[in-house]
Protein backbone atom coordinates (compact mmCIF):
# COMPACT_ATOMS: atom_id res chain seq x y z
CA UNK A 1 0.00 0.00 0.00
CA UNK A 2 1.36 3.40 -0.89
CA UNK A 3 2.46 5.66 1.92
CA UNK A 4 2.00 9.43 1.95
CA UNK A 5 -0.04 11.71 -0.22
CA UNK A 6 0.27 11.76 -3.98
CA UNK A 7 1.98 15.14 -4.26
CA UNK A 8 4.37 14.56 -7.13
CA UNK A 9 3.61 10.85 -6.92
CA UNK A 10 0.97 8.29 -7.78
CA UNK A 11 -2.68 9.10 -7.08
CA UNK A 12 -4.61 7.40 -4.30
CA UNK A 13 -6.10 4.25 -5.82
CA UNK A 14 -9.77 3.65 -5.01
CA UNK A 15 -12.09 0.68 -5.57
CA UNK A 16 -15.78 1.54 -5.57
CA UNK A 17 -18.24 -1.16 -4.46
CA UNK A 18 -22.00 -0.64 -4.77
CA UNK A 19 -24.81 -2.60 -6.41
CA UNK A 20 -26.30 0.56 -7.98
CA UNK A 21 -24.55 1.30 -11.27
CA UNK A 22 -25.84 4.87 -11.42
CA UNK A 23 -24.47 5.64 -7.95
CA UNK A 24 -21.09 4.15 -8.88
CA UNK A 25 -20.99 6.23 -12.07
CA UNK A 26 -21.60 9.45 -10.14
CA UNK A 27 -18.97 8.71 -7.50
CA UNK A 28 -16.46 7.63 -10.16
CA UNK A 29 -16.91 10.94 -11.99
CA UNK A 30 -16.39 12.83 -8.73
CA UNK A 31 -13.27 10.90 -7.73
CA UNK A 32 -11.72 10.91 -11.20
CA UNK A 33 -12.14 14.69 -11.37
CA UNK A 34 -9.42 14.98 -8.72
CA UNK A 35 -5.77 14.86 -9.83
CA UNK A 36 -4.71 12.99 -6.68
CA UNK A 37 -7.43 10.31 -6.78
CA UNK A 38 -8.18 7.49 -9.21
CA UNK A 39 -10.88 4.81 -9.39
CA UNK A 40 -9.03 1.65 -10.43
CA UNK A 41 -11.98 -0.76 -10.33
CA UNK A 42 -15.67 -1.14 -9.52
CA UNK A 43 -17.71 -4.01 -8.13
CA UNK A 44 -21.44 -4.65 -7.74
CA UNK A 45 -21.31 -7.10 -4.82
CA UNK A 46 -19.01 -8.26 -2.06
CA UNK A 47 -17.63 -11.30 -3.84
CA UNK A 48 -16.73 -9.24 -6.88
CA UNK A 49 -15.23 -6.63 -4.53
CA UNK A 50 -12.81 -9.23 -3.14
CA UNK A 51 -11.71 -10.26 -6.63
CA UNK A 52 -11.11 -6.76 -7.98
CA UNK A 53 -9.49 -5.50 -4.77
CA UNK A 54 -7.07 -8.39 -4.67
CA UNK A 55 -6.37 -7.89 -8.37
CA UNK A 56 -5.77 -4.13 -8.29
CA UNK A 57 -4.34 -3.61 -4.75
CA UNK A 58 -6.11 -0.27 -4.06
CA UNK A 59 -5.30 2.09 -1.20
CA UNK A 60 -8.93 2.70 -0.23
CA UNK A 61 -12.14 0.74 -0.81
CA UNK A 62 -15.52 2.46 -0.60
CA UNK A 63 -17.81 -0.44 0.34
CA UNK A 64 -21.59 -0.44 0.34
CA UNK A 65 -23.03 -2.34 3.30
CA UNK A 66 -26.10 -3.92 1.73
CA UNK A 67 -25.46 -5.84 -1.49
CA UNK A 68 -26.50 -9.13 -3.10
CA UNK A 69 -24.33 -12.30 -3.25
CA UNK A 70 -22.06 -11.12 -0.37
CA UNK A 71 -22.76 -8.06 1.75
CA UNK A 72 -20.20 -5.40 2.57
CA UNK A 73 -19.65 -6.58 6.13
CA UNK A 74 -18.59 -10.09 5.15
CA UNK A 75 -16.50 -8.76 2.25
CA UNK A 76 -14.77 -6.27 4.56
CA UNK A 77 -13.91 -8.97 7.11
CA UNK A 78 -12.41 -11.19 4.39
CA UNK A 79 -10.52 -8.37 2.71
CA UNK A 80 -9.00 -7.07 5.93
CA UNK A 81 -7.72 -10.55 6.76
CA UNK A 82 -5.37 -10.28 3.76
CA UNK A 83 -1.76 -9.21 4.11
CA UNK A 84 -1.37 -5.42 3.80
CA UNK A 85 -5.08 -4.77 3.16
CA UNK A 86 -6.53 -1.48 1.92
CA UNK A 87 -8.41 0.93 4.13
CA UNK A 88 -12.14 0.28 3.93
CA UNK A 89 -14.83 2.94 4.37
CA UNK A 90 -18.43 1.76 4.55
CA UNK A 91 -21.18 3.49 2.59
CA UNK A 92 -24.57 3.60 4.29
CA UNK A 93 -27.90 5.40 3.99
CA UNK A 94 -28.45 5.53 7.75
CA UNK A 95 -26.31 7.56 10.16
CA UNK A 96 -27.15 5.26 13.08
CA UNK A 97 -26.81 1.90 11.42
CA UNK A 98 -26.14 -1.29 13.36
CA UNK A 99 -24.64 -2.80 10.22
CA UNK A 100 -22.10 0.04 10.10
CA UNK A 101 -21.18 -0.68 13.71
CA UNK A 102 -20.65 -4.36 12.84
CA UNK A 103 -18.49 -3.41 9.85
CA UNK A 104 -16.30 -1.14 11.96
CA UNK A 105 -15.87 -3.98 14.46
CA UNK A 106 -14.63 -6.05 11.51
CA UNK A 107 -11.95 -3.43 10.89
CA UNK A 108 -13.46 -0.79 8.59
CA UNK A 109 -11.92 2.65 9.12
CA UNK A 110 -15.28 4.39 9.37
CA UNK A 111 -18.47 5.03 7.50
CA UNK A 112 -19.90 7.65 5.17
CA UNK A 113 -23.48 8.51 4.38
CA UNK A 114 -24.30 8.06 0.71
CA UNK A 115 -25.73 11.57 0.59
CA UNK A 116 -22.61 13.13 2.15
CA UNK A 117 -21.33 16.37 0.69
CA UNK A 118 -19.00 15.56 -2.25
CA UNK A 119 -16.12 17.52 -0.71
CA UNK A 120 -16.54 15.54 2.53
CA UNK A 121 -16.35 12.25 0.64
CA UNK A 122 -13.18 13.33 -1.16
CA UNK A 123 -11.63 14.56 2.08
CA UNK A 124 -12.57 11.27 3.77
CA UNK A 125 -10.71 9.23 1.14
CA UNK A 126 -7.60 11.35 1.61
CA UNK A 127 -7.85 11.26 5.40
CA UNK A 128 -8.27 7.51 5.60
CA UNK A 129 -5.43 6.98 3.16
CA UNK A 130 -3.14 9.14 5.31
CA UNK A 131 -3.69 6.70 8.16
CA UNK A 132 -5.20 9.16 10.60
CA UNK A 133 -8.76 7.92 10.01
CA UNK A 134 -10.26 10.82 11.89
CA UNK A 135 -13.36 10.70 9.75
CA UNK A 136 -16.41 9.74 11.72
CA UNK A 137 -14.49 9.32 15.00
CA UNK A 138 -17.18 11.29 16.84
CA UNK A 139 -19.88 9.74 14.67
CA UNK A 140 -18.45 6.31 15.45
CA UNK A 141 -18.69 7.09 19.14
CA UNK A 142 -22.33 8.09 18.70
CA UNK A 143 -22.95 4.96 16.67
CA UNK A 144 -21.47 2.65 19.31
CA UNK A 145 -23.20 4.47 22.16
CA UNK A 146 -26.47 3.80 20.35
CA UNK A 147 -25.83 0.08 19.91
CA UNK A 148 -23.59 -0.71 22.91
CA UNK A 149 -25.68 -3.18 24.88
CA UNK A 150 -23.23 -6.05 25.34
CA UNK A 151 -21.34 -6.55 28.60
CA UNK A 152 -17.85 -5.01 28.44
CA UNK A 153 -14.94 -7.27 27.63
CA UNK A 154 -12.12 -7.68 30.18
CA UNK A 155 -9.56 -4.88 29.90
CA UNK A 156 -6.45 -6.36 28.26
CA UNK A 157 -3.06 -6.13 30.01
CA UNK A 158 -1.77 -3.85 27.24
CA UNK A 159 -3.98 -1.05 28.55
CA UNK A 160 -1.97 -1.14 31.78
CA UNK A 161 1.14 -0.31 29.76
CA UNK A 162 -0.21 3.16 28.98
CA UNK A 163 1.25 6.04 30.98
CA UNK A 164 -1.05 8.34 32.94
CA UNK A 165 -0.76 10.97 30.20
CA UNK A 166 -1.50 8.39 27.52
CA UNK A 167 -4.62 7.28 29.40
CA UNK A 168 -5.82 10.88 29.57
CA UNK A 169 -5.33 11.29 25.83
CA UNK A 170 -6.88 7.87 25.17
CA UNK A 171 -10.03 8.96 27.05
CA UNK A 172 -10.31 12.19 25.05
CA UNK A 173 -9.69 10.44 21.72
CA UNK A 174 -12.31 7.83 22.68
CA UNK A 175 -14.80 10.69 23.03
CA UNK A 176 -14.13 11.61 19.40
CA UNK A 177 -11.99 14.71 20.05
CA UNK A 178 -9.56 15.72 17.30
CA UNK A 179 -5.84 16.25 17.84
CA UNK A 180 -6.41 20.01 17.89
CA UNK A 181 -9.15 19.70 20.51
CA UNK A 182 -7.03 17.42 22.67
CA UNK A 183 -4.04 19.74 22.31
CA UNK A 184 -6.08 22.74 23.46
CA UNK A 185 -7.53 20.85 26.42
CA UNK A 186 -4.24 19.33 27.55
CA UNK A 187 -2.06 22.39 26.79
CA UNK A 188 0.07 20.41 24.37
CA UNK A 189 1.14 20.92 20.77
CA UNK A 190 -0.74 19.00 18.08
CA UNK A 191 2.52 17.26 17.16
CA UNK A 192 2.88 16.01 20.74
CA UNK A 193 -0.70 14.75 20.76
CA UNK A 194 -0.11 12.97 17.46
CA UNK A 195 2.96 11.28 18.94
CA UNK A 196 0.99 10.18 22.00
CA UNK A 197 -1.83 8.82 19.82
CA UNK A 198 0.67 6.85 17.73
CA UNK A 199 2.18 5.31 20.87
CA UNK A 200 -1.25 4.46 22.26
CA UNK A 201 -2.28 2.75 19.02
CA UNK A 202 1.00 0.81 18.91
CA UNK A 203 0.74 -0.35 22.53
CA UNK A 204 -2.87 -1.48 22.10
CA UNK A 205 -2.34 -3.01 18.66
CA UNK A 206 -4.90 -0.71 17.04
CA UNK A 207 -4.78 0.59 13.50
CA UNK A 208 -6.41 4.01 13.82
CA UNK A 209 -8.57 6.32 15.94
CA UNK A 210 -11.80 4.69 14.85
CA UNK A 211 -10.50 1.37 16.19
CA UNK A 212 -9.55 3.20 19.39
CA UNK A 213 -13.19 4.29 19.83
CA UNK A 214 -14.35 0.71 19.26
CA UNK A 215 -11.78 -0.61 21.76
CA UNK A 216 -12.94 1.91 24.38
CA UNK A 217 -16.59 0.91 24.01
CA UNK A 218 -15.97 -2.82 23.89
CA UNK A 219 -13.89 -2.70 27.09
CA UNK A 220 -16.09 -0.27 29.03
CA UNK A 221 -13.53 2.54 28.81
CA UNK A 222 -15.65 5.05 26.88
Amino acid sequence: MSGGGPIGGAPIRVVLVDDQALFRAGIRMLIDSQPDLEVVAEAADGREALAVSRGTRPDVVLMDIRMPVMDGIEATAELLADTDPPRVVMLTTFDLDEAAARAIREGASGFLLKDADPEFLLAAIRTVHSGSAVIAASATRELFAHFADAAPLPIPPAYGDLTDREREIFALAARGLSNAEIAAREFLSEATVKTHISRILAKLGLRDRVQLVVFAFEHGLA
